[in-house]
């Protein structure tokens, strides 16, 4: 309890609600996250990113011989000199990568029983993914929602982006109104999908515990022409319950329903584990049908202790 307690301290956190020192803090962990592009970039604008494609761009890529039709405005006189033959100024074009975030912030994320809520790891995943991004030039982007609202920023760059979208997250962020609403996680999906343009690099953040066959379309749609990775966030209660030294009856409650456990029986723990498992089987499966990447990562410990381990795998 005390290292938890020194964590969120450091963080200027409680777990439960969010501010801006908190989301601020990642602007100095951006080498936790490789964001190089796997997929070929398919957007239309100059940026940071080379394309396979030859062509005249903004980027040398290599001179070969001269060929019948090569603009003669390519020629590069200096290696034509130099071997006594024509050569042509090959280009790689640049093309940008904007990088979208989608971060639920439903009812169903606002639990956690050790470090933090789930809303609150996703919000600061979602800080670190934004000053990664920025970091690197590409621009951010984004949508988030709760059940009742939800905001969307459109790809722009500089820390002014950045910003705007962690201060969305602390707006949308009410742990405390889980009263039910009519903004669905397929709605998100929805809307993210006319947001991102083709060759996007696209982060969903969520539980997928409202992971159904709409927002699986979505999903499928926008992997078609931008890579999706999908962070599945946790919590450990949701794996298994806690194990007691002797049987109790425990009360437990989302704001709205409250459900009745008994702790230290095995029958009991062993039929909650085997069905949460199928539960996550199965939005593994979903995933993996919709062409999303599926990582996990916990609310019960920081968020860098979990990607230091991982900067090649993490995105």
């Amino acid at each position: 309890m005390q290292d938890v307690s020194n964590w969120l301290t450091r963080l200027h956190a409680d777990g439960v609600s969010l501010n801006i020192k908190e989301l601020l803090y990642y602007q100095k962990k951006t080498s936790l996250l490789n964001l190089s592009p796997r997929k070929t970039i398919q957007s239309k604008l100059a940026g940071s990113y080379l394309a396979k494609t030859k062509g005249r761009g903004m980027e040398f890529d290599e001179a070969r011989h001269y060929q019948p039709g090569d603009d003669i405005r390519a020629i590069d006189w200096r290696v034509t000199a130099r071997s006594g033959k024509t050569h042509t100024k090959l280009y790689r074009e640049e093309k940008e990568r904007p990088i979208f975030i989608l971060a639920d912030l439903s009812p169903s994320m606002h639990f956690g029983t050790q470090l933090f809520y789930k809303s609150v790891q996703a919000a600061h995943l979602a800080a670190l993914i934004a000053w990664s991004a920025t970091n690197r030039g590409d621009r951010i982007g984004g949508l988030v929602f709760n059940q009742h609202q939800h905001r969307e920023f459109k790809p722009l760059t500089r820390k002014k982006a950045v910003l705007g979208l962690l201060h969305g997250l602390i707006e949308v962020h009410q742990p405390n109104n889980l009263q039910p609403g009519n903004f669905q996680f397929s709605d998100a999906c929805a809307r993210l999908r006319r947001l991102v343009h083709p060759g996007s690099l696209v982060f969903v953040l969520s539980d997928f515990q409202n992971l159904n066959e709409g927002a699986k379309q979505h999903l499928s749609r926008i992997s078609r022409h931008s890579e999706v990775i999908a962070y599945s966030i946790t919590d450990p209660f949701e794996h298994a319950l806690p194990k007691v030294a002797n049987a109790q009856t425990v009360e437990i409650t989302d704001g709205l329903d409250q459900q009745t456990l008994v702790l230290g029986e095995k029958n009991v723990s062993l039929q909650y584990q085997r069905s949460h498992q199928q539960q996550y089987e199965q939005i593994s499966r979903t995933l993996q049908q919709s062409k999303t990447q599926l990582l996990n990562v916990s609310a019960a410990s920081p968020i860098e202790q979990q990607l230091v381990g991982n900067r090649g795998e993490s995105a």
